[in-house]
């Protein structure tokens, strides 16, 4: 049985890997806070059997860790344009992209964006307005979201057979520091972004852990932060 020291360390390694502030490193020593990113078996298993959708001769991971002016998509895109284009069909394709540290944004509904200010908090900008954006500009992009209009979305990669992940462990710490900015309940608030999910994104116990998992399924890396 783990302890609960290690516990605690595991925590705290967890949020200095994730880069959080001193601040955030200090949510994890309340009590409050206990258990709030926990992974179970049922999580676990279901993280486990998504892998299993991995497929095709051609794999690749993409390690989304930052917004990055959405190129953790625009890549994954890239790389069925690219196999189609040298005689690939998309069933003998896998892209899969890691959103985890500050992209993990990317995985949740326009209306969590507007009820948590997220694009101020993640220093995402709406080119149609050059302000915090108020809504996921790339789950299904709008005329200008995307440098070039034929890029797809995660919605429609999605369709295309290509595999999105998000990091528990970092929605756990910034839904942490957003809910101790707002005077909101942690667990209620680490909940709300986790239902806030758009389907067929897999929530997965890190980031870090999703992309070891995918190379052990025959996934190339490519970094796609900046």
């Amino acid at each position: 049985m783990e302890t609960k020291s290690n516990n605690s360390r595991r925590s705290f390694m967890g949020a200095v890997m994730l880069g959080a502030t001193a601040s955030s490193l200090s949510l994890f020593a309340n009590p409050m806070y206990a258990g709030i990113t926990e992974f179970d078996d049922k999580k676990m298993g279901e993280a486990d059997e998504w892998f299993k959708k991995v497929k095709g001769r051609h794999r690749i991971v993409y390690d989304g860790s930052t917004p990055h002016d959405g190129f953790p998509i625009i890549w994954n895109w890239a790389f069925y344009l690219s196999n189609n284009e040298t005689g690939s069909p998309d069933d003998d394709i896998t892209a899969m992209t890691v959103l985890r540290h500050n992209a993990i944004p990317f995985a949740f509904k326009s209306s969590l964006w507007k009820k948590y200010n997220l694009g101020e908090v993640f220093e995402v900008v709406d080119n149609s307005t050059k302000a915090p954006s108020t809504r996921n500009p790339y789950y299904e992009p709008r005329e200008g979201d995307f440098p070039m209009p034929v890029i797809q979305g995660i919605k429609d990669m999605q369709e295309r057979g290509a595999l999105f992940c998000v990091c528990n462990l970092a929605i756990g710490v910034y839904s942490g520091v957003v809910a101790q900015k707002m005077g909101m309940d942690p667990k209620e608030t680490y909940q709300d972004w986790v239902d806030a999910i758009h389907p067929g994104i897999q929530l997965v116990p890190s980031g870090v852990w999703a992309l070891g998992r995918a190379q052990e399924n025959g996934c190339g890396y490519i970094f796609a932060g900046n």
